[in-house]
């Protein structure tokens, strides 16, 4: 047993040594696939204009964000599971431009929110997974509304459709673009702005609102005519 958890280490300390290997390969791959934007610059304006900006996005989506920072020249907080598999995934993604903010709803949760908190007002956006990092798919969890109320900012579902791409055997049907293929990155022109004061019957009524428009948004562009 111990020399099983010593070689999963071994394994473990390797792949880290290659984080910046992982991201230039992954960046390399984005730049095969042909990206339709619509949107950003509403979130951008309201970044400028109104208030910070909170991206709603599936775990099962979230492959085709990966460019959209260091293309945009933002800085992207995002709260990432402290867990083995998330030191990895936040050291690839902050050379993409996005800035990892570890912990979880059950690992040190209230400690990394206000983390989040202080980054939202110094970079005026985020990205919020709201099913990840384990599940249940397409259920809107209560993180991103609670860091939208203490920030008072702007909800924006974020959608993403794949022309052509892999599905994985996961929890959440993991979805890659093919090489060459089309994407289209959705910046909803819907956004909630969340008020700092909310009683939990306020508060319930945006979580339902944004699974909603999730779950019914994918469904409706699911035939997206690509150009």
């Amino acid at each position: 047993m111990k020399l099983k958890k010593r070689w999963r280490d071994i394994k473990f300390s390797f792949l880290l040594s290659l984080t910046k290997l992982i991201y230039y390969f992954l960046f390399l791959y984005t730049k095969t696939i042909r990206f339709q934007i619509e949107g950003l610059d509403n979130v951008l304006e309201c970044m400028k204009e109104r208030g910070p900006v909170i991206l709603l996005s599936w775990h099962q989506r979230i492959f085709c964000g990966f460019f959209f920072p260091r293309r945009q020249n933002l800085t992207v907080p995002i709260m990432i599971s402290q867990s083995r598999d998330g030191e990895l995934i936040a050291r690839i993604v902050q050379y993409a431009g996005f800035l990892p903010v570890r912990g979880s709803s059950s690992q040190e949760g209230m400690k990394a929110l206000r983390e989040m908190v202080r980054a939202v007002r110094k970079y005026r956006i985020a990205t919020h997974v709201v099913d990840g990092p384990t599940g249940p798919p397409r259920i809107v969890k209560p993180g991103g509304i609670s860091l939208a109320q203490l920030t008072e900012s702007f909800l924006c579902p974020m959608f993403v459709i794949c022309e052509k791409y892999w599905v994985f055997n996961s929890w959440d049907r993991f979805m890659i673009p093919k090489p060459f293929s089309k994407v289209l990155v959705h910046f909803d022109e819907y956004m909630e702005k969340v008020p700092k004061e909310l009683d939990n019957t306020e508060f319930e009524c945006i979580r339902k609102k944004m699974e909603e428009r999730l779950i019914q948004k994918y469904e409706a562009m699911k035939d997206y005519p690509f150009s």
